[in-house]
């Protein structure tokens, strides 16, 4: 399935931005990173449980907000762009 996930994390602690930090590290292991707080996500159900569940332990629950976008199956290949913003390869080879 293909996810767009956006966070927004406070960040006018120490605590907020460590919080930050760990959120991004997370959707980056998990999708691409299509702008700031946004990811696109390709996964399936049980991944996505994860991440939910792994993003639930991180973030303050009172000051923090994820939203989560459950897109058609072919979301990603029908993108418009303007600007600097680039298409991604969701489903090519990647390498590292």
């Amino acid at each position: 399935m293909d996810i767009m996930l956006t966070y927004d994390v406070d960040t006018t602690s120490p605590e907020g931005r460590r919080r930050l930090r760990r959120v991004a590290k997370l959707c980056e292991g998990h999708g691409l990173r299509v702008q700031k707080s946004v990811f696109e996500i390709v996964t399936d159900n049980k991944t996505l449980l994860q991440l939910l569940d792994q993003l639930d332990t991180i973030i303050d629950t009172n000051t923090d907000s994820i939203r989560l976008y459950r897109l058609p199956g072919d979301g990603f290949d029908d993108v418009q762009t303007l600007g600097t913003a680039q298409i991604q390869p969701h489903r090519e080879d990647l390498v590292l």
